[in-house]
């Protein structure tokens, strides 16, 4: 059981590791950030910390148990996962940071497609960690949609 402990905790600290060191590579486009025109539903600053962290914990959590499943399939599926961590690190970087946001708006879309492969590929190994996944999903579509606002309404 204490192993299983160390795992979790070594692989949600990985996932927010990624996401930490991506957003403090972009923090300084979060001041330019605030200037520019946003779509409606646009949450406050402050939101997208609180919400990625905690997306981060649960992709580290599902990550975690489909490890501990020891089936076969759980080698590609953690390769996608791996993958599209990778992607999701550069697309902060992208959008913030170099503000290439139509480029950012494309790379999440790449993002969005890995995640459901992700997603489906965990379902053959944990539900569980599947589920955990969704809210994931369907943060990175409002995502999708600020992303190309801030593009349509600040080009």
């Amino acid at each position: 059981m204490q192993r299983h402990k160390k795992l979790y905790g070594l692989s949600v600290l990985l996932a927010v590791g990624v996401g930490g060191l991506s957003g403090f590579l972009s923090r300084n486009g979060m001041k330019e950030y605030a200037s520019l025109k946003r779509p409606p539903l646009s949450p406050p600053g402050a939101v997208f910390p609180v919400v990625w962290t905690i997306l981060f914990i649960l992709m580290g959590i599902g990550a975690a148990m489909v490890w501990l499943t020891r089936r076969t399939e759980r080698v590609r599926a953690l390769a996608v996962y791996g993958i599209q961590l990778a992607v999701n690190f550069f697309w902060s970087i992208l959008f913030f940071r170099e503000g290439m946001r139509l480029l950012a708006f494309f790379w999440l879309l790449l993002l969005l497609g890995l995640v459901a492969l992700m997603i489906r590929l965990f379902d053959r190994v944990s539900r569980t960690a599947a589920w955990l996944q969704l809210p994931y999903f369907f943060w990175l579509c409002f995502a999708a949609y600020l992303n190309l606002g801030v593009w349509w309404l600040n080009r």
